[in-house]
Parts: structure tokens; C-alpha cells; sequence
């Protein structure tokens, strides 16, 4: 039997009083360089595509002055959630190997959830996608043992409202997993995994509270982008952060960040309602098929380069993704 832990009653106790996040929003402008690096095939490869994902303009993100930098000719089109993807593919000499570089100019603003301090949230355009956020993903059932365990997280805090079960599942997740990037078996957003390993990185927190609030009835969507270092200069970064929202009629979005809290509990009531601006948001969704549609299976997610030859994934991209803040005048 898999293992399943309940918050502490301090934790429970919070349920009922949720942050107030500061109403005016914190904002950073930087630039942001992903460069994808494709070696050279091996002798007989007809063509090579590439698909990289591409940053949006939302309610929390502008993007400005984007460049591409490829020696094969690329477009960009719009997938499945608004997605932006850029495609290219390679023949002739540039199997001998090639770089593609995206360059970008962004300004991150946080993103507060102001019905959570009592003032009515702003008008957001219907979500075409709402239904989808009810569904299950590939590695995010939601069979009986999932509902079972969501509706357990949900009477156990007494929740009856959304935002109360919502919170309920937050402090779960917060409170059972660990963040701990040990062994195998993390990454992958798999929650089964992460219901029995109790730990895990962000994907595994947020498959968590993403199946335990659609198996309650509560749209959930899941995010992927890149952490920006707090400090404001310029750095590397090493690899992407994911997080989550959900939805209520009353609310509207709700930003969650399980891992984010898991790691500082200092923190753990903005997270609930709460994106800081120290990210950049890439796409949105799993099971993601791209533009136009890769041979292979849909995608886990999609953050790092995605390439195939002839077909057939490649595994040896050399990527770099770097971020210079820009000096308010």
C-alpha cells in the first residue's frame, strides 16, 4: 500500500486564513539568451527537425525584441494551450551540426491572486481550456485511489468550498513531500511516484496538487518556464522551474507554488496565491503534441530543446540558458 501522510493541525489551522499578498506587484526586466546546439549526424541522415518552445505575452509577462539566430530557415506558430514554437529543419551541410540561438527582452511582474486579500480580482477573458484542466494527464490519473486520496486530503481539513479545498491539498503537498532530488524516478511529474517517494522536484509537487484538485472538480493547470536567481545581475541557469493555478468562479486563477513553499517555509502563505517575478513562463500544459506534430509521442512537457532525425528523438542537444537583469533608469 502506498504511503499517505496528513498536514499537522498548525497547518490545518491555516487553512481557513489565507495570506494577504501585498497589492503592489513586484517586477524585474531582463534579457534572457537560449541557445540550442545540434551535433553533426551521422553519415546518411536525410533531415533533422528542431522544435524549441517560445516565450508568451501574458497577464504577468511582456516578451519585446525577440531574435532568433539560425543558419536554417525557422518559423513560429501557436499550439495547443497558446503555446509559441519555433521549427526548423536542417539538411544538406547543416547536418555537420549547427547552433541556434533566441535572444529576448522580457519584464516579469508577480502574480497576486487579489481576491485572496479580499479585493475583487479583474476580469480575465474565459479560459478556452477549462474542460482540459478538469482531464487527466498521461502520468496524472484520475482513477478512484487518486479521488479517494483527494477527497481524504479535503474532509480531513473539513473544506467545503473550493478555495478550501484548494488550500487543503496546498498544505498537504507542502507539508507530505520533501524536496529531494536523490535517486530515480523524480522529475517526471508522475504522481503515483510522488504519493509513495513522498519527494521529488517540482513537477512531482505539482502533479500532487494538480491531480488532487481536478479529481476534486477544481480546473487545474500546470506551467513550466526557468527560475531567475533573486539577485539581480547576470547568471546561468541550470534548469527550469514548473508551478501551478487553479480556479475558482470567485477567485478566478489562484498562482500556487508547492515546491517554492516546500523549500522556504518563511514563505509558504505567499505561495499560496503567489508567483514571485523570478521566473519567465515558457508554456503551459502536458501531453503537449507540437507545431507541426513531432513523430514521436506527445511531450511530458516542454522546456528544453526537442529535436528528431529522420524520425527519431535526439538525446545529445547541448543547451545554455543565461539572463542579464536590465538597469532600471
Amino acid at each position: 500500500m502506498l504511503s499517505f501522510l496528513f498536514p499537522s493541525l498548525l497547518a490545518l489551522l491555516t487553512i481557513a486564513q489565507p495570506s494577504a499578498p501585498d497589492p503592489t506587484p513586484r517586477s524585474r526586466t531582463f534579457t534572457f539568451d537560449y541557445a540550442a546546439t545540434i551535433p553533426a549526424q551521422p553519415a546518411g541522415t536525410k533531415a533533422v527537425d528542431v522544435w524549441l518552445p517560445v516565450p508568451h505575452d501574458d497577464k504577468s509577462q511582456q516578451i519585446r525584441d525577440l531574435k532568433v539566430t539560425s543558419p536554417v530557415p525557422y518559423d513560429i506558430q501557436t499550439g495547443a494551450y497558446g503555446n509559441r514554437i519555433l521549427h526548423l529543419r536542417a539538411t544538406g551541410a547543416a547536418l555537420q551540426g549547427f547552433t541556434v540561438d533566441m535572444q529576448l527582452q522580457a519584464t516579469r511582474r508577480e502574480h497576486l491572486a487579489l481576491a485572496l486579500s479580499g479585493q475583487r480580482p479583474p476580469r480575465e477573458a474565459p479560459d478556452p481550456n477549462l474542460k482540459r484542466w478538469l482531464a487527466a494527464d498521461s502520468l496524472v490519473p484520475l482513477d478512484p485511489q487518486i479521488r479517494l486520496w483527494a477527497l481524504e486530503v479535503a474532509n480531513k481539513a473539513k473544506a467545503k468550498t473550493d478555495l478550501e479545498k484548494a488550500r487543503a491539498v496546498y498544505e498537504h503537498v507542502v507539508s507530505t513531500v520533501k524536496y529531494d532530488k536523490t535517486g530515480q524516478g523524480w522529475g517526471r511529474g508522475d504522481i503515483y511516484y510522488a504519493c509513495d517517494a513522498r519527494r521529488g522536484n517540482c513537477t512531482d509537487f505539482h502533479a500532487v496538487f494538480i491531480g488532487y484538485c481536478r479529481a476534486l472538480g477544481i480546473p487545474a493547470r500546470f506551467s513550466i518556464g526557468f527560475p531567475l536567481p533573486p539577485e539581480r545581475g547576470a547568471a546561468e541557469i541550470k534548469g527550469y522551474h514548473c508551478w501551478a493555478e487553479f480556479y475558482t468562479p470567485e477567485t478566478g486563477w489562484v498562482p500556487v507554488d508547492a515546491s517554492e513553499a516546500a523549500k522556504n517555509p518563511a514563505r509558504r502563505n505567499y505561495f499560496f496565491g503567489a508567483h514571485d517575478e523570478n521566473r519567465l513562463e515558457f508554456t503551459r500544459g502536458r501531453d503537449l503534441v507540437l507545431v507541426p506534430r513531432q513523430n514521436n509521442p506527445a511531450l511530458n512537457y516542454f522546456i528544453y530543446p526537442y529535436a528528431e532525425a529522420d524520425g527519431k528523438p535526439l538525446t545529445d542537444i547541448k543547451q545554455e540558458f543565461r539572463v542579464q537583469d536590465i538597469a532600471k533608469k
